[in-house]
């Protein structure tokens, strides 16, 4: 008699999170959702991780009603799971105990029964309070243990004996769950490694335990890691659907009942019925651009482990700035921000401090500008890493954040931060008069001023990555709408002519800038506006240095201020920028507003 292989479908989370940055509509994948219970899957991935934040930053939705949206649709028996970041929950930032508690409570009031709870550097000390409050709240808790691969000829931590101690480290810290996963984000880990870790695993938690392995194809062994895990006693994996799947995200169904077949495992699937749920799953997503690096296997990915779950989410922040040539130069200088940052998994939230700090070693050279989380990680803020970071990099992180390295306990840190907490998210409420909800409280304490953004109603959808169809068919036509100075026209586009408002030109269209042609064309005079740069000589307008959100606007029209004082905060990248006064003067202009989505060189204020 097979053996019969358990499996969360991971599409609407992972998948999301892998292939479109996480930035997806709800009522674009429902229907999905309701054909994959159709066709009898019932363990759903139905959020947390970047699919909590992402709502609120890109597609102006709520993430609450999403998962409650997403249990009316699954049914009231189906295991629905999302995934927790420890002392993390669903944020970059850490947190102190009451707000990991309202985490927990709100998943559960919002249809969640099963929380996968992990910590990046493995610090067992991030699981405990965090793992409580899952336990306390009537949900299950998986906890993890997570995984990835070394660079060659460095040791010291992820290898079978290191998964070993973590793992037991759980057992003594008597720590409550109902079932282990092991975790490896990037992809990874070798066969072989997986094999002795999931052995050892089972002989430590005995035969009933459920035992989870989870990975992603991104390096290109996750089936060959899957049949290791099984034959090593690993009871469940996890597996996606087309269009998300393979590559960056988790195998398909598919693909995995297909190398089980003629083996001792079965998926115990109606294979047709799975194939039906996948057709209606990629004609719901037909519109969502897919990045051509979310379908890649990539090789490079085992010197520097970049998880599916922040690479696209990357690559999509890199594009929304312009800035998607850097992207190779980012990925080759990551695998020195590992080595060096101490060998925590290379998961969220530390997988985005690898990146950020090797994002700003290309953009302003090697640790002379340190990215606050990667810096705070170092520095032990995070927790403790599984080998000690290089000295050099500690005190370069030291010296630039004003901060001494810790080895207190993360929540016990921020019990004592006023800037953290259910009091400080209340007053975060209060100063904007929103209404003080559990719910309200926990978006502002998770998503700050993005939070508080999306609450006031200020947010816009941005970043969103589909298909027009209405403008592909105006490009096909080649009817466009152009305004100039204020006054619109309408053009149509010809082969050898263009029809401007009903009158037909000549047209004619060359590659590059032919500054001869341009000069020998030039027929207006330029003394109006000479005259125009004369009246305004003492004008300065401060220009974005690239694009970003405005996050906080720190000064007013009218007000005098001096040179190098911060004037505006764009984020960028996760990270938030300050931009300076170049002078000293008065503002005599606000030329935008919180929440703009702002793009290189659009003027963001004038000092006179």
């Amino acid at each position: 008699m097979k053996k019969q292989v358990k499996f969360m479908c991971t599409a609407f989370r992972d998948g999301f999170q892998s292939v479109y940055g996480a930035r997806v509509f709800t009522k674009d994948f429902m229907p999905a959702v309701a054909a994959a219970r159709e066709a009898g899957i019932s363990h759903f991935e139905a959020g947390g991780g970047a699919r909590f934040q992402a709502p609120y930053f890109y597609s102006n939705e709520d993430a609450f009603e999403m998962m409650d949206e997403f249990r009316k649709v699954a049914g009231a028996d189906a295991d629905l799971q999302t995934l927790s970041r420890g002392v993390n929950v669903v944020g970059l930032d850490s947190y102190p105990r009451d707000i990991i508690d309202l985490h927990a409570k709100l998943f559960k009031k919002h249809g969640i029964s099963t929380i996968r709870n992990f910590d990046a550097l493995n610090d067992v000390n991030n699981l405990i309070d965090s793992g409580r409050s899952i336990v306390n709240a009537g949900l299950r808790h998986e906890v993890v243990v997570t995984m990835m691969s070394l660079p060659p000829n460095t040791t010291g931590a992820h290898d079978p004996d290191f998964y070993e101690a973590t793992l037991k480290q759980i057992l003594d810290a008597g720590i409550e769950y109902h079932s282990v996963c092991f975790k490896d984000a990037s992809g990874t880990s070798t066969p072989a490694y997986v094999y002795e870790t999931i052995k050892r695993a089972r002989k430590l938690l005995g035969k009933d335990m459920n035992i989870v392995f989870h990975s992603h194809d991104t390096a290109g062994v996750c089936i060959q890691q899957y049949m290791s895990a099984l034959e090593a006693g690993a009871n469940q994996v996890d597996l996606s659907m087309m269009p998300v799947s393979g590559g960056t995200c988790q195998p398909d169904i598919v693909t995995m009942w297909h190398a089980l077949r003629n083996t001792d495992f079965d998926l115990g699937i109606d294979i047709k019925k799975i194939r039906e749920a996948e057709a209606v799953f990629q004609d719901c997503m037909k519109d969502y651009i897919i990045p051509p690096e979310a379908m890649t296997v990539t090789p490079e990915i085992v010197f520097s482990p970049l998880p599916g779950g922040a690479l696209t989410a990357n690559t999509q922040m890199l594009r929304d700035n312009n800035l998607m040539d850097k992207y190779p130069a980012i990925v080759e200088a990551m695998a020195e921000t590992v080595a060096k940052g101490g060998y925590g998994t290379s998961v969220t939230p530390v997988s985005q401090f690898y990146f950020q700090q090797a994002f700003n070693n290309v953009m302003f050279g090697p640790w002379k500008k340190i990215a606050e989380g990667y810096g705070k990680m170092v520095l032990g803020y995070f927790g403790k890493t599984p080998v000690a970071p290089d000295p050099v990099v500690v005190k370069a992180c030291a010296d630039a954040m004003g901060l001494a390295p810790t080895t207190e306990k993360v929540v016990d840190i921020n019990e004592k931060d006023p800037k953290k907490g259910i009091a400080a998210a209340k007053a975060m409420l209060e100063k904007e008069g929103l209404p003080i909800t559990d719910e309200n409280i926990f978006i502002a304490a998770s998503c700050k001023e993005k939070g508080i953004l999306f609450l006031t109603g200020k947010s816009q959808v941005n970043g969103m990555y589909k298909i027009n169809r209405t403008e592909e068919a105006a490009k096909k036509k080649g009817e466009y709408t152009v305004t100039v100075n204020g006054k619109a026209y309408g053009v149509k586009l010809g082969k050898d002519n263009a029809t401007v408002n009903g009158t037909s030109y000549p047209l004619n269209v060359g590659f590059g800038i032919d500054e001869k042609a341009i000069e020998a064309s030039k027929a207006v005079a330029t003394a109006a506006p000479q005259a125009a740069a004369a009246s305004t000589h003492e004008a300065v307008s401060v220009k974005a240095p690239m694009p970003g959100l405005i996050l906080r606007i720190e000064v007013k029209e009218g007000q005098k201020i001096t040179k190098n004082q911060v004037v505006m905060i764009m984020e960028a990248m996760k990270m938030e920028n300050e931009i300076f006064a170049p002078c000293d003067g008065v503002v005599t202009k606000v030329s935008v507003s919180q929440g703009q989505q702002m793009q290189s060189d659009d003027e963001l204020l004038v000092i006179a």
